[in-house]
């Protein structure tokens, strides 16, 4: 792949994260990295070493001579680097006023301070990764889960893309048939079996159909699961977020409305981040304008939430359900709540369609609301071996693809000719090289996608 006009000069970031650390190291990558390096490291000439070798020596200022720090400079020489291009990484003391030191004398010797995530898409520009894999490391960088890890290191790994490739091997070689049948249009001969057309159009309709089916699942992995505890004011519910936490996060009191502004934490669930939002007590009228703007704003978050607890108070005479509530009952789980200060036959509600019964206080019950949880939110065991799409960029071209074959069925259903099928055929092949990156992707697409990296990655 062809670099972009604007991309062969020199680029230096600092590469780890700010703060004071033991170690910190700062990134070149481009025709001139090696001789911006030598022109501020004192030691051997790293010009003439070989790949892929460490060096020790100092970082001298350009304009002074005077020195900055100790360091160990690592060589990776075009095209055996993360970007395709030479590159060195020089690893210095952790304080941020030296690495600030050791970039801005690599400015000064001539490189310019490199954009956010441009190192990547230098890699993604020549060919080192394509857009899916590129859209991994960010993924990867960001990942706070194992779920999010697995999923982001078989996408880097390539795991997508190969099951894109064979989807755009089967289409290209049918339609370079349909294609070769253009040019001996005069002669009336079918070079493309339609029946096996057919059948290659329906297999990849049911592949592309699950990896639809999949971003369900890649949302959840990505982005966790918004839970809103909602329920009337003492039904325990800052007392099941501590629980659910194992730790004394919310403030618990007797006293209604003690909770007045929404709470949020995140709970690690077999690898899934679950979003816990402990909200205001909801009861139909207050005189009290503080606790009816915390209500106003439990409703908006049980909305939004991907899953709602509904905690039920059964010593409670009033066990009904939150009027509100009720068009959001698919997502909802009834948790009934001081279990263990009635009897068994009063613990249970009927007409529930998602019922689990616990003690917050006692902490009896929560593992499972965990499991229960986790069943609702996710559905299944998580394969991340398996392909996931997580990105929904990838969802939208999968679902114009998706659009495109079944506009391809459609017309061999009504007898067109090649010409017209080839059409859609190539529209289909646009789609999928979008997601890759096989096709001209829009630089606005590309400034949005690498935009999200951190500088120095």
């Amino acid at each position: 792949m062809n670099v972009l006009s604007g991309f062969d000069d020199t680029i230096a970031a600092i590469a780890t994260p700010p703060g004071i650390g033991a170690i910190g190291v700062i990134r070149l990558s481009g025709k001139t990295a090696i001789p911006v390096a030598d022109a501020i490291f004192k030691g051997k000439k790293l010009e003439a070493q070989p790949s892929h070798t460490v060096h020790f020596g100092h970082i001298i200022a350009p304009e002074d001579g005077s020195l900055i720090d100790e360091v160990v400079v690592t060589l990776f020489k075009s095209p055996k680097s993360y970007t395709g291009e030479d590159v060195v990484e020089i690893s210095g003391h952790g304080s941020s006023y030296i690495l600030q030191r050791i970039l801005e004398a690599a400015i000064t010797a001539g490189a310019r301070l490199a954009k956010a995530g441009e190192y990547t898409q230098r890699a993604f520009l020549n060919g080192k990764l394509d857009l899916t894999q590129a859209e991994a490391v960010a993924d990867l960088i960001a990942a706070d889960s194992q779920a999010q890890q697995q999923a982001a290191l078989q996408q880097l790994r390539g795991g997508f893309s190969g099951d894109l490739e064979k989807l755009r091997e089967q289409l290209i070689n049918f339609a370079a048939l349909i294609e070769l049948e253009l040019d001996f249009s005069d002669e009336d001969v079918e070079f493309a079996d339609r029946e096996q057309f057919r059948i290659l159009i329906s297999n990849l309709k049911s592949q592309i159909s699950n990896l639809l089916h999949s971003f369900r699942l890649g949302n959840v992995i990505k982005n966790g699961v918004s839970v809103a505890i909602i329920g009337k004011p003492n039904a325990g519910k800052s007392t099941l977020l501590n629980a659910l936490l194992n730790e004394e996060r919310a403030i618990v009191s007797d006293i209604a409305g003690t909770t007045r502004d929404t709470i949020e934490e995140t709970l690690n669930i077999n690898g899934v981040l679950f979003r816990l939002i402990d909200t205001a007590g909801i009861r139909e009228h207050t005189a009290d304008q503080i606790e009816s703007i915390g209500i106003e704003r439990s409703r908006k978050n049980a909305e939004k939430a991907s899953l709602i607890l509904h905690l039920v108070d059964v010593t409670d005479p009033d066990t009904s359900v939150i009027e509100w509530l009720k068009p959001f009952a698919g997502k909802t789980i009834d948790v009934l709540n001081k279990t263990d200060q009635v009897s068994g036959s009063k613990s249970q509600i009927s007409n529930r369609k998602s019922q689990i019964s616990i003690s917050a206080k006692k902490n009896t019950g929560i593992e499972a609301l965990k499991q229960l949880m986790y069943e609702r939110a996710v559905g299944e065991t998580i394969h991340t071996e398996n392909t996931i799409v997580t990105n929904a960029r990838h969802f939208d071209a999968l679902s114009r693809m998706m659009e495109s074959l079944e506009a391809i069925e459609a017309g061999m259903r009504a007898g067109l000719t090649g010409d017209l099928l080839s059409i859609d055929i190539r529209r289909t092949l646009h789609y999928l090289g979008e997601i890759t990156g096989q096709v001209e992707v829009d630089r606005d697409i590309l400034g949005t996608i690498f935009g999200k990296f951190c500088i120095g990655k």
